[in-house]
C-alpha cells in the first residue's frame, strides 16, 4: 500500500509501492479509483487515473491489483458498448443513472448470463493455446469460438456441453508439465501486448466497403492499414460510419476516442435499426463499440485505443475478418500530448511526445493477415482504419505525418468537395492506395483484367481534367479542343455520376463490386464510343445532349436486383444514340 503525495489532474504521484511494477493496475483513494502506474523511481510511481480526480489529496491511500490493464475475452462483447477501460456502459447506466458514478466497478462480461456451450472436441483430444474447444451462438450473425488460452498445452480430460456462465468451467485440461488447468469460456490479456500469431502473410483480397471511390480508385486489403485525415466538417465521420456498416468482415470495434458525444449518440441510434447487407440481421449483432467522448477522462482515452484493438485480436485469432475504426487518433495523442507533459518529458514538435511515432507504429502493425495460434490451419484478418484530425486541416502537422508513414492507403478530405456536397469528399488526386499490386490477382480473377483497365483509364481522366481546368480558367472552356471537352464531360461523368454517392438513399449507400464494374465500364464505354463519333466529325454538343446519358447518370439509382438488365439495355441504347447523332451531323 502507498500513499498520494501529489495529484495533477489526472496524474497521481504515490510512494510507498516497492512491490508494484511498471504499467501495474492500481486501485486510488477511498472509492477506488482505477489508475495505471507509468513511471517507477524507486518507491514512488507516476500513476494515470482513468476517472475524475477531484477531491483526492495527499495522504490518500494506493494499493496495487499487481497485474496489468488487461481486457476480459469471452461471449458478450458484441452489441455491447464500452468504455476505454472497458465498462459497460449499459450496465452502469442501470445502476448509477446517467451520469458515471466515480469508482464503480463493474465486470466487463456478464457474470450471471448463460450460453449455451457446444464442444467440437473431446476428452482425450490434444490441445495448445489458440486451439477452439467449443462453440457458442453469441449472436445471429457470429459463431463465438472458445479458444484455449495461450500458453496451455495437454490433454483434454473432461469437456461438457450445457449452459453455463463466463465463469463456470467448461473443460478439465491435464497439462504437459504436470498439474490440472480448469478452462471457462473467458479469458484476459494485457491490452498493451499484441496477442501472438504463427505467421503473418501479405494481404492480398480486398476489403469491400461499398463506397466506389473506395473499393475502385483507393481500395484496402483486409489486413491492412488506412488513414482518414481531413479538416472539420470534411466528412471523416461520414466515411469511417459507412465502413462500420458496410463493410464485408465479420466483426467491426468501433473506437469513438475523443469524439463528441452526438457521433456517438448517431452511431448508438443508426447501428441497431440498419441491417447487415450480406446477412440481413442488425448490424449491432457483429459490433463491439468503445465509447470514450471528449467529455469522459483523458487518461482512459488513450487506454481506448489499446482496448479496442486488443478484443478486435481475440476475434481475429478465431479466424473471423475483424474492422477496427479508431475516430480520431488525433484525440489519442493529444491525451499522450497531456499526460506527457504532466509527466514533465521532454516534448517534441508541437508538443506531442518524442515517442509519438512509435505509440502510433505500435497500434498499426498489430494489424495484418495471419495464421492465428493453433495446431488447426486457421487464418484471420485486421484491418486497422484510423481518422486524423489535423487542426485547421493542416496534414504536415506531427500526428498526420507519423501516421502516413506507418499506413498504405491515405483517403485525403477534402472540405471543399464536403462543401459541395460530394460525399464521400475523399479527394481522387491526392489519396492514394499502396495495395493495387497485392490485390491485382484478385481484381483480374473475380472481375477480369478489364476492370482494372478501366480504373487505370478513370483514374487518367481524372487527371486529365485537373491540368485541363487551368487552362480553361485562363481561356475558356470554349478554346478546348472537342476530344479535350469530352474529356472533362466523362471526368464530370465519373464524379457525379460515379464517386458520388448518397448515404441516406438505400439504394446507393452500398454498391458491390459487380455492380461497380459495369457501372464504370458504361461510362468509358460512353467516351470512347463518342470519341470515335468526334473522329468521324460528329458534334459534340449532339453526343452530349442524346437521351441515354441522363439514364447513365440515374443508372447508380436502379434497384440491386434490376441493375443488370437496365445496365444491358443503357449499353444497347447508347450505340444506337451516338450512331444516330453522328449521322444527322
Amino acid at each position: 500500500m502507498g500513499k498520494i503525495i501529489k495529484v495533477s489532474g489526472p496524474l497521481v504521484v504515490a510512494d510507498g509501492l516497492a512491490d508494484a511494477g511498471m504499467a501495474d493496475v492500481v486501485k486510488v483513494g477511498a472509492q477506488g479509483l482505477k489508475g495505471e502506474i507509468l513511471t517507477m523511481t524507486g518507491d514512488t510511481a507516476s500513476i494515470q487515473v482513468y476517472e475524475e480526480t477531484a477531491g483526492l489529496g495527499p495522504g490518500a491511500e494506493v494499493y496495487t491489483t499487481g497485474a496489468p490493464l488487461s481486457v476480459e475475452l469471452g461471449p458478450g462483447m458484441l452489441e455491447n458498448i464500452y468504455d476505454g477501460i472497458q465498462r459497460p456502459l449499459t450496465e452502469i447506466r442501470a445502476i448509477a443513472g446517467e451520469t458515471i458514478a466515480r469508482g464503480i466497478d463493474i465486470p466487463a462480461l456478464n457474470r450471471e448470463k448463460k450460453w449455451h456451450f457446444v464442444p467440437v472436441k473431446q476428452a482425450g483430444d490434444r490441445i495448445s493455446g489458440g486451439d477452439i474447444i467449443g462453440t457458442v451462438e453469441e449472436t445471429s450473425a457470429l459463431t463465438h469460438r472458445i479458444m484455449v488460452p495461450h500458453g496451455v498445452v495437454g490433454t483434454l480430460k473432461s469437456i461438457t456441453e450445457g449452459d453455463f456462465t463466463v465463469t463456470d468451467t467448461v473443460a478439465v485440461a491435464e497439462l504437459e508439465r504436470g498439474g490440472e488447468r480448469a478452462l471457462t469460456m473467458m479469458q484476459t490479456w494485457p491490452v498493451r501486448i499484441g496477442r501472438p500469431y504463427k505467421q503473418k502473410f501479405l494481404p492480398d483480397t480486398p476489403m469491400q466497403s461499398g463506397q466506389r471511390v473506395i473499393d475502385t480508385l483507393f481500395p484496402i486489403a483486409k489486413g491492412g492499414t488506412a488513414a482518414v485525415p481531413g479538416p472539420f466538417g470534411s466528412g471523416k465521420t461520414v466515411v469511417q460510419h459507412a465502413l462500420a456498416k458496410w463493410s464485408d468482415v465479420d466483426v467491426v470495434v468501433y473506437i469513438g476516442c475523443g469524439e463528441r458525444g452526438n457521433e456517438m449518440t448517431d452511431v448508438l441510434m443508426e447501428f441497431p435499426e440498419l441491417q447487415d447487407p450480406r446477412t440481413g440481421e442488425p448490424l449491432m449483432k457483429r459490433t463491439v463499440l468503445i465509447a470514450n467522448t471528449s467529455d469522459m477522462p483523458v487518461a482512459a482515452r488513450e487506454a481506448s485505443i489499446y482496448t479496442g484493438i486488443t478484443i478486435a485480436e481475440y476475434f481475429r485469432d478465431m479466424g473471423y475478418d475483424v474492422a477496427v475504426i479508431a475516430d480520431s487518433t488525433s484525440r489519442w495523442a493529444e491525451a499522450l500530448r497531456e499526460m506527457s507533459g504532466r509527466l514533465e518529458e521532454m516534448p517534441g514538435e508541437e508538443g506531442y511526445p518524442a515517442y509519438l511515432a512509435s505509440r502510433l507504429a505500435q497500434f498499426y502493425e498489430r494489424a495484418g493477415c495471419v495464421q492465428c495460434l493453433s495446431s488447426e490451419v486457421r487464418r484471420g484478418s485486421l484491418t486497422a482504419i484510423g481518422a486524423v484530425s489535423p487542426p485547421g486541416g493542416d496534414t504536415s502537422e506531427p500526428v498526420s505525418q507519423a501516421t502516413l508513414r506507418i499506413v498504405k492507403v491515405f483517403w485525403g478530405l477534402d472540405s471543399g468537395l464536403a462543401h459541395a456536397r460530394h460525399f464521400p469528399a475523399i479527394n481522387w488526386l491526392n489519396s492514394y492506395s499502396l495495395y493495387m499490386d497485392n490485390l491485382r490477382g484478385w481484381f483480374e480473377k473475380n472481375l477480369g483484367r478489364s476492370f482494372l483497365e478501366n480504373r487505370a483509364k478513370a483514374v487518367a481522366i481524372l487527371q486529365q481534367e485537373s491540368e485541363l481546368q487551368e487552362i480553361v480558367k485562363l481561356v475558356g472552356q470554349d478554346s478546348l479542343s472537342p476530344a479535350d471537352r469530352l474529356t472533362m464531360e466523362t471526368a464530370k461523368m465519373i464524379r457525379e455520376d460515379y464517386l458520388q454517392q448518397n448515404a441516406f438513399v438505400d439504394i446507393d449507400n452500398y454498391s458491390s463490386y459487380d455492380r461497380q464494374s459495369i457501372l464504370l465500364d458504361i461510362i468509358l464505354q460512353y467516351d470512347a464510343q463518342c470519341r470515335r463519333a468526334i473522329a468521324g466529325g460528329a458534334d459534340l454538343g449532339k453526343l452530349i445532349s442524346i437521351e441515354v446519358r441522363d439514364r447513365i447518370g440515374r443508372a447508380k439509382s436502379v434497384p440491386e436486383e434490376e441493375y443488370p438488365t437496365a445496365y444491358s439495355a443503357i449499353a444497347a441504347d447508347m450505340a444506337e444514340q451516338i450512331k444516330e447523332a453522328a449521322q444527322h451531323d
